[in-house]
């Protein structure tokens, strides 16, 4: 997944860091991409749940 991705190499970034500032700018951007994956996983997962309803709504009619 993308957001994933991005959060690895956030954190590769980080650990090569040789600043305090630069290494804490790439933790807090892996941090922030591995929420934003978080978020589009339980996205898809609602997505999935609610399509899953409205088949079985429209089965019933």
């Amino acid at each position: 997944m993308f957001y994933r991705d991005r959060a690895r190499q956030a954190e590769a970034d980080a650990d090569s860091a040789t600043l305090d500032n630069v290494r804490d700018r790439w933790s807090r951007a892996a941090k922030a991409w591995d929420e934003m994956a978080t978020r589009a996983e339980k996205t898809a997962e609602r997505r999935s749940v609610n399509e899953e309803a409205k088949a079985m709504l429209g089965e019933e009619d």
